[in-house]
């Protein structure tokens, strides 16, 4: 819960009354490598703190090739937004890349803590205006560079996650093959 309590202060304050509400309603769970936290077509149910590991975004296109859409790493939250406050199907997948610890709350308990608790809203729209911010800015340099440099960029991007996670999700993400990733790894010199 350390963690969660370093994450959430930063964007407020909460009295130990509210802090011990927070944790009357959060779940400690473990998902495997592999595992979804939430599926495409499914209704997201719940919101997450990523304690240790790493998960990420996906979808399949229309000639059904998977499409990493971006990765979430420790002390950030992880929801399916869209799907999560309109309770409408997801169009994406949220699958743990390594294996997860996370801290999850239910919706209904979710609603409760934003019912309840005075400044949790102002809190919790200040981390969801930061994610949405830094989701831009890590997509946007990607878009318009050649595949070193958007390898590179990445690097930069995401320094905890390159050495953590299969290549295929890497050039997934980058929107180039396995093997010109790995040509592109071997030309710079980075094993």
């Amino acid at each position: 819960m350390k963690e969660l309590f370093d994450f959430i202060l930063r964007f407020g304050n909460l009295n130990q009354q509210q802090l011990d509400f927070v944790t009357s309603k959060a779940k400690e769970i473990v998902l495997s490598k592999d595992e979804y936290f939430s599926e495409a077509g499914k209704i997201a149910k719940q919101v997450g703190f990523v304690v240790d590991g790493i998960l990420r975004v996906c979808y399949y296109d229309n000639k059904g090739e998977e499409i990493t859409k971006y990765f979430i790493e420790e002390n950030n939250l992880v929801v399916d937004l869209e799907s999560f406050d309109n309770e409408i199907c997801s169009s994406s997948y949220v699958q743990a890349v390594t294996d997860c610890k996370l801290i999850v709350f239910q919706r209904k308990d979710w609603l409760e803590l934003l019912q309840t608790i005075v400044g949790w809203e102002i809190i919790v729209h200040k981390i969801i205006s930061r994610a949405l911010i830094q989701k831009v800015e890590r997509r946007s340099p990607l878009v318009s560079e050649d595949a070193t440099t958007r390898y590179l960029k990445f690097m930069e991007i995401y320094p905890t996650v390159v050495n953590r996670i299969p290549l295929s999700y890497i050039a997934s993400y980058l929107g180039i093959t396995q093997s010109s990733l790995s040509r592109i790894r071997k030309n710079i010199g980075k094993y």
